[in-house]
């Protein structure tokens, strides 16, 4: 019998990614495409099959993709559909799954927003293995999250579930999120939160720091990295407002759902104790008594080049699984490789 595989696909505001991968996580090629080269959405799904065939040619793997899966902005995971999605050009309800399963003649498609894919992805291949209780918090432009419980996705009645990184931090004179709400626990902690710290501090304080050689504007949070591990004092300040309030967050999900993890992905988690030593003392100060000591919190073991594809491919084989068992998406369990 051939060696089945599944195609991970993940659509980015900028590049499409896309990979085969076996049932053991192993990213056999993978290619990318322009995502917004294309206004009509029909040309971008053309393309994105044309180049999906050539790396299966490449490979001899035409005749073996077992299910397609993809991760992208606001994908709602029961109707295979994108809705009012972030920084593409198309919209506002994008037939995601449908549409590419025509292309590839039926193959089956499974979507979900990136960070739900990210989690299944660290479920399938990485941190995760095993578990059947943890969350998954991406660190990039924003703070995206996976809440995985009892083994199985979370994702709500209407498949927008788990979106704690709009937990309001902030009551009071909060900083405007990109939601529209104030006070976000995105406004903060992501890689755009951390960017606006620094400018806040800069024109609070008065000290010397490295980043008042950078034009106030255009700081960003690897500047911001770079200034601390310099030595900087802002730039570390900066840190420790930042993993305070990131562990004050994760005290209050533990609280929710009591997971054996909270597993860390994206820029910012790449900062290692200059983020973790803040958000671990502000966790265990935080957390409620009967849950101290309980919950890791843990950096994901995904390589960062092969994380998007294999968190999307996860939901692949989960496609495929659909397709053999049908049974209600209520009721299904996380992606398994068979």
């Amino acid at each position: 019998m051939a060696k089945p595989y599944v195609l991970g696909i993940d659509i980015g505001g900028t590049n499409t990614v896309f990979g085969i991968v076996d049932a053991r996580g192993q990213v056999i090629a993978s290619d990318s495409i322009k995502t917004k080269k294309h206004a009509e959405f029909d040309d971008y799904v053309e393309e994105l099959h044309a180049s999906i065939e050539r790396l299966l040619k490449l490979n001899e793997a035409e005749d073996k993709i077992q299910g397609i899966g993809i991760g992208a902005p606001n994908a709602n995971y029961y109707t295979g559909e994108i809705v009012n999605p972030p920084n593409l050009p198309w919209g506002p309800v994008i037939p995601l799954a449908e549409k590419v399963s025509e292309a590839f003649n039926g193959i089956p498609v499974a979507v979900t927003n990136d960070a739900n894919a990210a989690a299944l992805g660290e479920m399938t291949y990485g941190a995760a293995r095993g578990m059947n209780d943890f969350i998954m918090i991406t660190l990039g432009t924003g703070v995206g999250s996976g809440i995985v419980i009892n083994g199985r996705m979370v994702y709500g009645h209407d498949g927008n579930a788990g979106e704690l990184g709009h937990l309001v931090m902030k009551r009071n004179n909060g900083r405007m999120c990109g939601c529209g709400r104030t006070g976000c626990l995105e406004a903060y902690c992501s890689a755009t939160g951390v960017a606006r710290t620094a400018r806040e501090f800069l024109e609070i304080r008065q000290e010397p720091s490295l980043l008042r050689n950078i034009d106030i504007e255009d700081i960003t949070s690897k500047d911001v990295y770079d200034a601390a591990i310099a030595g900087d004092k802002i730039a570390k300040d900066i840190f420790d407002y930042t993993g305070k309030i990131l562990g004050e967050a994760f005290a209050d999900m533990v609280a929710f759902s009591s997971p054996q993890a909270i597993i860390l992905f994206g820029g910012l988690a790449k900062s290692g104790e200059l983020l973790l030593k803040p958000l671990k003392e502000s966790f265990d100060k935080s957390v409620m008594p009967i849950f101290r000591g309980k919950t890791e919190i843990l950096i994901s073991q995904l390589k960062e080049s092969d994380a998007a594809v294999l968190g999307a491919s996860a939901l692949g084989w989960e496609a495929k699984r659909r397709l053999d068992s049908p049974i209600p998406p209520a009721q299904e369990t996380a992606a398994t490789p068979q």
